[in-house]
């Protein structure tokens, strides 16, 4: 029998809301603390209960997850000096933070925790919110062994595999890893459809081929039609994607790995953002070096 948990969430966007959705199907008890009522809507009609407070959200639960959008966010969540979670917690709670951010915010928060004596997991996802609503994202976990264990009941309610990788920021590095191949598999797909477009072959053909080829790919497959039929509405956002590559660079900088590859693939995607395909999903890149598409209206 699946054991069921009263747990707190802070941070209910679109990602979020597709991960909290699962946790109340299965049958968790969740409160929410999201001060957009539109973002937190869909959550509240499926029993989730709005609390007023991340200091509120810590006296009435123990394990306390979080997916916000980024580096600052997640510093004024956590570590704001009058009313941040940090300041909140104690030795009973264990915080699980699920956002895609830089290992030294992550090492800043981790400070901030242990201080105050509680368990943290930094446990980014990798998937889409169509993965999240099927149950079926990858979770990329490091922390104590213990925290990991008693989380895995909320994880499976969104999750069909689960990695332990370390005790500290091995998780957020794995997260990036997988991140840095999915943009730079967007570029390459961009340069190769431009290659075969100047020897006068279609997109669709050119998809079709890929697909029955060595370097077929589960994610070359969710986008096979959007690259055909040109309609990049996103999934994940081009400038999404440009803010996880700025994480990858300052990683790969602060640990003295190579950036050449990385940098160059940047300047592919400011480009692209820069001829008004920011808004659009991230392999819009395949449009962007296309000879016969118009950027869209800013």
């Amino acid at each position: 029998m699946t054991e069921r948990l009263t747990i707190g969430w802070i941070g209910i966007g679109k990602m979020g809301s597709a991960m909290c959705l699962r946790a109340l199907a299965a049958g968790h008890s969740v409160k929410l603390v999201e001060p957009r009522a539109e973002n937190r809507a869909a959550a509240v009609a499926a029993g989730g209960v709005p609390v007023a407070s991340v200091a509120e959200l810590a006296q009435q639960v123990d394990l306390i997850f979080l997916t916000l959008p980024d580096d600052a966010v997640l510093r004024a969540v956590m570590l704001d000096p009058s009313n941040g979670l940090a300041r909140s917690v104690s030795a009973r709670h264990t915080v699980v933070e699920m956002s895609t951010v830089s290992p030294s915010i992550s090492r800043e928060v981790a400070a901030a925790l242990s201080a105050r004596g509680s368990d943290y997991l930094r446990a980014p996802i990798s998937g889409s919110t169509a993965t999240a609503a099927s149950g079926s994202l990858t979770v990329l976990a490091s922390g104590p062994i213990p925290a990991f264990d008693r989380c895995e009941a909320v994880f499976r309610s969104f999750s069909n595999r689960m990695m332990h990788v370390g005790e500290g920021e091995e998780g957020r590095y794995l997260k990036l890893v997988i991140n840095s191949m999915v943009a730079a598999s967007s570029a390459l797909l961009a340069e190769a459809l431009a290659l075969g477009r100047a020897g006068n072959l279609s997109t669709e053909i050119m998809m079709d081929a890929i697909m029955q080829s060595v370097v077929a790919s589960p994610l070359l497959g969710y986008k096979k039609d959007m690259v055909v039929t040109g309609d990049f509405t996103p999934a994940f956002g081009l400038t999404q994607m440009m803010k996880d590559l700025d994480l990858v660079l300052d990683a790969a900088n602060e640990g003295g790995a190579p950036t050449e590859l990385f940098l160059s693939i940047r300047k592919q995607y400011e480009a692209a953002a820069e001829a008004g395909f920011g808004q659009k999903d991230f392999f819009a890149l395949a449009a962007v070096r296309s000879h016969d598409e118009k950027a869209p209206e800013r």
